[in-house]
């Protein structure tokens, strides 16, 4: 007798992390129950043609500021899921400089309660630390939280900054022993306070990305090495933003550190004179940099050194961005464009790539990377039987420009605004339930905000898990 399926999907190109195959999936609950073959047809509840577009697993961004609880004016998880699910992203992970931040890990069941009933996609929170609450990295579970932000420096929105190297050792020495990824913002803040006193601030954004400069990465990736060479602390580093910075992590890894590295698209899509050009739109920290610098991230990108690609969706609102060039703060909505600039950037900057290859190394960087990294790989991150039915149709062929009535976030603007895209996640399914339906552009649908907190194994050896078999 053959089995009937809730959801069938047919004619799509498949991608799977062993390649790319036309066929489809069936969907039983929440969960992938079967890889389809071309032409396979089995009977269901709902069945989704994708007339040939590719089936990609459901994007996970590891780093979102979705501003819950106490800067929801910029954005809140209503805003940021609607703008994660039209983008093709599943999960996000979201970070802890919130009023007030997440530093006490008995608060994040608190926050994933506010969140609840809010969110189209499903969510996880990065923990924050402070110099006073180091100690308390000692009670953090799995269930609140596998990774904890560190900030080495700061700007409007992320006062907690870890200066002092003694608690920044004391940091990487905790997470060492309790199998937590710290995850850095690693710029180092002294190298920007000493230029701060030698220089007047930036009037004009001309002079924006002279003002932030590399050093500030390049000294503080330099520390964050040290400091897992000495105590093997699993350390991954945030929107690298310079050749330097991404030489150095490279040969670090080589050496067999326990040190990764995001891009954003962001980096991957501007150069400095953009910034002169968008001024405040990108705003940012780390700045954006030179043509070379991008030039060399998308190098690391192609050759797989990069393990996941971020958005760091940090919206704020016009009139804040419009502030004075030393007073503006830095972000912008990212979440919605991650895939789509991505994969913009590949057709064109390598032109001779294959359809098929440009999606893997999609589904690479956005999924199975950060699956990986951050304990998710048992239930999402790739297309593959048993795990979540989280994937997006991708139409890799449409060519359209964004503009301001695209865009999902909050506040309403977009950096990419007047940009010509290729490719276009067209719908969006999360656990077996469609969130996003864009096949009629006219006339896009949102699902249920039914999104839920997930658990998480931890990605580092040891540590919880080998406290949880120990006491068993």
């Amino acid at each position: 007798m053959t089995q009937s399926y809730d959801l069938v999907v047919t004619n799509a190109r498949v991608v799977t992390p062993d390649g790319v195959r036309s066929g489809g999936l069936a969907v039983s609950g929440e969960r992938i129950s079967a890889i389809l073959a071309d032409g396979e047809r089995p009977p269901a509840k709902e069945t989704i043609d994708a007339g040939g577009r590719y089936l990609l697993p459901g994007g996970i961004d590891p780093h979102v500021h979705f501003r819950t609880p106490g800067l929801t004016h910029k954005e809140d998880w209503a805003h940021g899921s609607r703008a994660a699910a039209a983008g093709g992203v599943t999960t996000v992970i979201d970070m802890p400089n919130t009023q007030p931040p997440l530093i006490e890990p008995e608060l994040a069941a608190e926050k994933a309660s506010t969140v609840s009933g809010d969110s189209l996609v499903d969510f996880r929170f990065h923990m924050g630390v402070t110099v006073d609450s180091v100690e308390d990295l000692h009670r953090l579970q799995p269930r609140q939280a596998t990774s904890v932000k560190v900030f080495m420096t700061g700007h409007h929105t992320a006062p907690n900054i870890i200066r002092d190297p003694v608690v920044l050792d004391r940091i990487f020495q905790i997470a060492a022993e309790r199998g937590i990824r710290l995850v850095l913002h690693a710029e180092d803040d002294s190298v920007f306070s000493l230029l701060d006193e030698t220089q007047p601030p930036p009037t004009g954004y001309d002079a924006y990305e002279s003002a932030h400069p590399r050093t500030g990465g390049i000294v503080a990736s330099s520390r964050v090495i040290e400091l897992v060479r000495k105590h093997g602390t699993a350390a991954h580093i945030l929107h690298v933003s310079s050749s330097e910075e991404s030489d150095l992590l490279k040969a670090a890894a080589r050496a067999g550190l326990p040190v990764t590295y995001e891009v954003t698209a962001h980096h991957l899509s501007f150069s400095a004179p953009d910034t002169q050009r968008l001024g405040a739109r990108i705003r940012l920290r780390p700045a954006i940099r030179c043509e070379k610098d991008k030039g060399r991230l998308w190098d690391a990108v192609m050759e797989g050194s990069v393990a996941s690609l971020g958005s760091d969706h940090a919206p704020h609102t016009v009139e804040e961005k419009l502030l004075a060039v030393a007073d503006a703060p830095p972000g912008l909505p990212g979440v919605q464009e991650l895939i789509i600039a991505l994969y913009t950037g590949m057709r064109r900057r390598y032109p001779g790539m294959s359809t098929d290859e440009a999606v893997r190394h999609v589904a690479r960087l956005t999924a199975e990377g950060p699956a990986d990294l951050f304990g998710l790989g048992g239930r999402k991150g790739r297309i593959a039987v048993g795990l979540d039915a989280d994937f997006t149709l991708f139409d890799p062929d449409v060519t359209w420009i964004m503009s301001a009535k695209h865009t999902y976030a909050k506040v309403g603007w977009s950096a990419y605004e007047g940009w010509t895209f290729t490719g276009r996640p067209d719908l969006t399914v999360r656990r077996g339930e469609t969130i996003w339906d864009g096949r009629d552009p006219e006339q896009p649908r949102f699902g249920t905000p039914s999104g839920i907190w997930l658990d998480a194994e931890p990605a580092v050896p040891g540590g919880f898990s080998a406290q949880r078999e120990t006491s068993a």
